[in-house]
């Protein structure tokens, strides 16, 4: 059996937590329940990070990053309208192929209330670091325009919460959208 780095053991616990705070939430999830997800001892565990904050921060700023890199990918060298269907298809269909990263975006932010609410800020700095490279990241695309990108990034929160709260494709509710923006389903065998 190869034996794995540091580095690679530090990827499969940043994937384990992501599946573990989404399914769990933040207060929800144990260190504990994470380093059995990865088959490595909670000593070790917090060898590879300082704790469980650290934990949540690095999976929250991957799914950040992820969602970043899917709209810079799908953007590619389309600008406008072409530019954003592609962005809001690849988004949809990170979506449905990986429904912890929406559950895990919506955990996030439910993390830096209540930490925010506490005094804490270092989610909330984090995270809306992270938000505004991903705000960065559509705004060019769609022309450098202020109520193009607001009106790019409201829909994407609005993908996100009708798709949380389980309206199915074909609901009335996403008559609104614009296609692109749609839900999509990924059959589940």
């Amino acid at each position: 059996m190869v034996r794995m780095s540091a580095e690679e053991r530090r990827e499969s616990v940043i994937r384990a937590a992501i599946a573990e705070f989404a399914q769990n939430g933040y207060h929800g999830t144990s260190t504990d329940a994470i380093a059995k997800r990865v088959g490595v001892s909670q000593p070790y565990l917090f060898r590879l990070f300082p704790g469980k904050k650290a934990i949540f921060l690095a999976a929250a700023e991957r799914c950040l990053e992820d969602m970043r890199r899917t709209f810079e990918e799908a953007a590619g060298d389309l600008k406008g309208e072409e530019a954003l269907h592609a962005m809001a298809e690849a988004y949809n269909v990170l979506l449905a192929k990986e429904p912890e990263r929406l559950q895990m975006q919506l955990q996030t932010y439910v993390a830096v209330a209540a930490a925010e609410a506490d005094g804490d800020h270092e989610f909330g700095e984090m995270v809306r670091r992270g938000w505004m490279e991903l705000w960065d990241t559509v705004h060019l695309p769609l022309g450098a325009d202020i109520a193009e990108t607001t009106t790019f990034m409201a829909f994407g929160m609005l993908v996100n919460t009708l798709t949380a709260m389980g309206f199915p494709p074909e609901h009335r509710v996403w008559s609104g959208l614009y296609d692109s923006a749609k839900t999509k389903r990924v059959a589940h065998h």
